[in-house]
């Protein structure tokens, strides 16, 4: 089945990227480590099977290797002010795809394209709740249906609770629960499951250097 894998993701610049990470990183480590993240997540992406892999951007990338990878996706730019508006318009702009979606952030670098294939599977909707309340990824069958996601507030404890109920009506499956990165504790958990990550080496290489 061929599917849109949407990657919500912000350009790698210090002080724009992972700023709850610092300290104890400093804004070129945080930068690296989100640039590792969505590394990791676009190379799942290309591995998937049935995945037509899109990034909907926020920035711009002055990255070498960020660019590189970006270059074997389709790249859209992100639309709107807040997060729930760029998340309405990015499932908006690729509908014309005509395409199931599964909606995932750069957050994850966990995943891995037998993860990403399996929660593609869904009848009118898929969600997977994300440890802190929120959530990592979201399927739609209609990518227009995620207007709804206007109206839902984010990065709050119960986003994905309001997020699921947003979706009343549709026949939602529910994915495997994942940590994202927001905190060291978080980076360091992530760390662990990816020891051989760009993700994990990235982390590492923060921590030796100070």
């Amino acid at each position: 089945m061929r599917f849109c894998l949407l990657i919500m993701a912000k350009s790698p610049v210090p002080g724009q990227v992972k700023t709850r990470l610092c300290p104890p990183l400093s804004a070129e480590e945080a930068a690296d480590v989100a640039a590792a993240s969505l590394l990791d997540t676009i190379s799942a992406a290309l591995d998937t099977s049935g995945a037509v892999p899109v990034v909907a951007l926020a920035g711009v990338v002055r990255r070498e290797d960020v660019r590189d990878a970006l270059a074997e996706c389709v790249v859209i730019p992100q639309r709107g002010v807040s997060f729930a508006e760029r998340l309405v318009h990015a499932h908006a702009d690729i509908a014309r795809f005509r395409m199931p979606v599964l909606q995932i952030g750069m957050d994850t670098p966990q995943v891995t394209p037998s993860l990403l294939e399996s929660c593609a599977e869904f009848g009118d909707a898929a969600l997977g709740f994300a440890e802190d309340g929120g959530w990592w990824a979201l399927g739609l069958r209609d990518p227009l249906r995620a207007g709804v996601l206007r109206d839902v507030p984010m990065s709050r404890a119960d986003t994905g609770a309001l997020t699921l109920k947003s979706l009343h009506g549709l026949e939602v499956r529910m994915l495997p629960v994942l940590s994202d990165v927001d905190t060291m504790a978080d980076a360091r958990a992530v760390a662990r499951l990816v020891p051989g990550s760009r993700f994990a080496a990235a982390l590492t290489q923060a921590a030796v250097t100070r």
